[in-house]
């Protein structure tokens, strides 16, 4: 049997595996009850922003065929209550944190970026599919010019390496992964949530108070595949691939199609231990078609 090496280096940061959690799907005490989170190669805890956020009005989750429906507005409790509590949890533990930034104007992104330059996490994962208040909602991620603008923003105060999150909810995402590398961005992270909606049709409204939410799960996997492929041939930045991700045999197809780590998201509000299960699922298929390590896995593909 093939002996693999799981290690990887993304934009600097060295990982011992290439599984991360997916931002929003990670609360560190909660998911540390059942594995040990140092098993993975870097946690992404939830979007934090600078003051607390209370969130949206419930219902904010919905289930849908091969996945969910979510809208809980990125609630979070500030950033100087998650420095008290989630960073004082994990630094008990041998994995590198990687921050999730909120913010609702380029002013606020920078402000919680200040406020934990100082403290052990280890990067920063940008996210830009926040509406921007100044302009009357529209989001950071879906044009080119503001996704430059909040990235170079971000990079001036920044003490960190810096991931921008990429929405899928854009007519060409290589145009926005242009756009952020040229402004400095370390690496990306894509994708984040589809566009989605359901009906009640007893209530004769929609199941999500706030109308619309992300679509998440295994059935985006296909779009996010084809995202990571388009955008590894658009840019030279690491990629953080995710979306749909159940096993690792669809960890392995992400990094073939160019990904350089992923990211578990959904599939651990259904199984909680499905972060670490996916690291052993890689292994596992990587020993059994004879690939020693992930450089050896990404150039297998003839694509």
């Amino acid at each position: 049997m093939t002996k693999v090496d799981l290690s990887v280096n993304f934009a600097g940061l060295q990982m011992k595996n290439p599984v991360t959690t997916a931002s929003g799907t990670f609360a560190a005490r909660e998911s540390g009850e059942f594995y040990d989170i140092s098993r993975l190669g870097a946690v992404i805890t939830k979007g934090v922003a600078a003051e607390p956020w209370q969130g949206n009005p419930t219902p904010r989750i919905a289930e849908t065929y091969g996945g969910m429906l979510n809208a809980v507005g990125l609630q979070n409790p500030g950033a100087e209550e998650y420095i008290k509590k989630e960073l004082g949890y994990l630094k008990d533990f041998d994995v590198p944190v990687i921050a999730n930034l909120a913010g609702h104007s380029i002013e606020e992104y920078c402000a919680v970026t200040e406020m934990l330059n100082d403290t052990d996490v280890a990067m920063y994962e940008l996210n830009i599919s926040c509406p921007n208040v100044k302009l009357g909602g529209i989001g950071f991620g879906t044009d080119p010019k503001m996704a430059a603008e909040v990235t170079e923003a971000v990079k001036k105060v920044s003490r960190k390496p810096l991931i921008v999150k990429l929405t899928p909810n854009v007519t060409d995402i290589t145009a926005i992964a242009k756009a952020v590398e040229s402004a400095g961005a370390d690496a990306v992270s894509l994708i984040n949530t589809l566009l989605g909606m359901r009906i009640d049709l007893r209530s004769k409204r929609p199941l999500l108070a706030n109308g619309t939410g992300g679509f998440s799960g295994p059935a985006v996997k296909p779009v996010a595949i084809r995202m990571v492929y388009q955008v590894r041939r658009a840019i030279s930045l690491p990629i953080l691939g995710l979306g749909g991700i159940m096993t690792g045999e669809d960890a392995a197809e992400f990094l073939m199609a160019g990904a350089d780590a992923v990211a578990v998201g959904t599939a651990a509000l259904v199984d909680p231990t499905a972060p670490v299960d996916v690291v052993e699922g890689l292994k596992a298929f990587m020993e059994r078609e004879g690939y020693e390590n992930i450089a050896a896995l990404k150039a297998a593909f003839k694509g």
